[in-house]
């Protein structure tokens, strides 16, 4: 118990101290996570923490997918749909692919179906990392979208790749025909799984009241969806992510007077689950590196293998970004024309791996059913620990230089869609005042009841009086700016995401209002 408690204190303590010094030393806060993790792991006499990867995966994983669907824009989803599934699916397939070959030809002694489980395991991004680089930088809202929503799905298709890698492991079996229904019968439930889990926290949302109560069934939702998906034999990231698009779609349900915590408290969840993440890395490295048996002797062929990763994403983001759209017309003007050639290197720079991959490694099964070790687990773990290694540091801390060396534009599309819908809520809000007047009493100033001691009570009656209409008025007129807004989001004229921040801007311009 003491030792738990004082990993936890160390835990914490790393998270708030690499953040206050992160911008400091213009590294970003996840690449410095895992560098103290490194250096903690690697104290001579120093017992580090050893974090079950199986608690990566089912207890940090679901409500960070859950929170990065939520935030996710499903208008710039679809309107990107094409290049998000082109590196959601057919990269991850590709670099399973490209990644095996190259395990095989380093590591011969290998099966072919351990060669590709490596090439599965490293194939997911982690965007924490690329976005707490861009999210301080002006970079074109396409890029950032694209890249959000591959990580949502190459989270799903690379695990899932690696269960069914696994599965062929295990069974000494593999069948094309077998494979591909598995994958639909997979992809299937775990879509009925999500909908079903996103449909509940929209009844939630809509009949509940108390941040509290919605903090706790909000955290419930992606915990449910993930536990259910795994236990019927399908993808958990996947109908976590379903769930998160659906109940994001509906925030207008959430009570007013609870947006606004509800986003901060989910904010500060976050915050300490991705550090816990990078520190999970960090502290990983050494103990594996230090382990005779694991991956200290594969770190050449690990190297082989995670440069072949890096410079697959290179490979294909050119064709994949400009062949379609040079060969449909409506592509091209559905996604915005052809992208620039620097979004092209920048995105394709943006492959960081983390600890969804160093989990899927190490959750590895340690025997087959016959007793007999699982064949190249070692293999496995060095290959994604030092693919890690190349692209956490070695690209993680270089997108800033990148970005700013470059001098991406910013987005000029978005800045006017929030200029147009700022100008709509207040044309609303303008409307619905104008129609409160006519139909009661427009007070024209509000009285400070703390300063109406000295006056006799049907005076003070009259102040209280049009307090309460002034109050009545902010809320009608703060009632039209939300439904004006909802309104733009639901035509498509803004997209989700800057819907989300309006509100949340709105809600805290109001928040009298719900405290009285």
């Amino acid at each position: 118990m003491h030792g738990t408690l004082s990993n936890l204190i160390a835990f914490l303590g790393a998270i708030g101290l690499a953040s206050v010094v992160a911008p400091r030393l213009k590294v970003p806060a996840p690449v410095l996570l895992a560098v103290v993790g490194l250096a903690w792991g690697s104290i001579p006499g120093r017992m580090a923490p050893d974090i079950d990867p199986h608690v990566v995966l089912s207890v940090f994983l679901p409500p960070l997918l859950y929170a990065e669907a939520w935030r996710a824009s499903w208008h710039d989803f679809r309107r990107w749909l094409r290049p998000i599934l082109s590196l959601g699916i057919g990269l991850v397939a590709f670099t399973i692919l490209t990644a095996g070959i190259a395990a095989k030809l380093v590591l011969p002694g290998l099966d072919w179906s351990v060669c590709f489980l490596i090439g599965a395991v490293v194939s997911p991004t982690d965007t924490v990392a690329v976005h707490a680089v861009l999210a301080r930088l002006r970079v074109p809202r396409r890029i950032t979208a694209i890249i959000g929503g591959e990580s949502l799905i190459n989270d799903a298709t690379g695990l899932l790749g690696a269960q069914l890698a696994v599965v062929v492991t295990l069974t000494g079996v593999f069948r094309a025909s077998s494979i591909v229904t598995e994958f639909a019968r997979i992809s299937a439930v775990s879509l009925a799984i999500g909908v079903a889990a996103g449909a509940l926290a929209v009844g939630i949302n809509a009949r509940l009241r108390g941040t509290a109560v919605l903090f706790v069934f909000s955290l419930f939702v992606p915990y449910l969806a993930f536990a259910l998906a795994e236990r019927a034999g399908a993808s958990g990231v996947l109908a976590v992510v379903v769930a998160g698009f659906i109940a994001s779609w509906r925030i207008d349900l959430v009570a007013p007077e609870s947006r606004v915590d509800l986003t901060q408290s989910w904010d500060i969840v976050t915050f300490i689950l991705n550090g816990m993440m990078f520190l999970f890395v960090g502290l990983a490295i050494p103990r594996l590196a230090a382990d005779p048996s694991s991956s200290g002797g594969f770190l050449v062929e690990g190297l082989v293998i995670g440069v072949a990763v890096v410079l697959t994403r290179l490979a294909w983001f050119w064709p994949a970004a400009y062949i379609p759209l040079w060969l449909s017309r409506r592509l091209r003007e559905k996604e915005g024309g052809y992208p620039p050639a620097r979004a092209i290197v920048l995105g394709g720079w943006c492959g960081v791996r983390g600890a969804v991959s160093l989990a899927a490694a190490l959750a590895l099964p340690a025997a087959l059913p016959d007793g007999a070790p699982f064949p190249g687990r070692a293999a496995v773990e060095a290959a994604t620990l030092v693919t890690i290694v190349v692209t956490l540091i070695g690209q993680g801390s270089t997108i800033g230089p990148l970005v700013r060396w470059m001098g991406l534009p910013s987005d000029p599309t978005t800045e006017a869609e929030t200029r147009k819908a700022r100008e709509a809520m207040l044309s609303a809000g303008v409307a619905r005042l104008d129609a409160f007047c006519a139909e009661k009493s427009c007070p024209v100033a509000v009285y400070r009841l703390a300063e109406q001691r000295d006056i006799e009570e049907s005076e003070r009656r009259h102040a209280t009086r049009r307090l309460e209409v002034s109050r009545e008025v902010r809320r009608a007129v703060w009632q039209a700016e939300s439904a004006e807004l909802l309104r733009l989001r639901d035509g498509g004229q803004i997209n989700d995401r800057d819907h989300q921040d309006l509100q949340l801007e709105l809600d805290r311009e109001h928040a009298d209002l719900t405290a009285a």
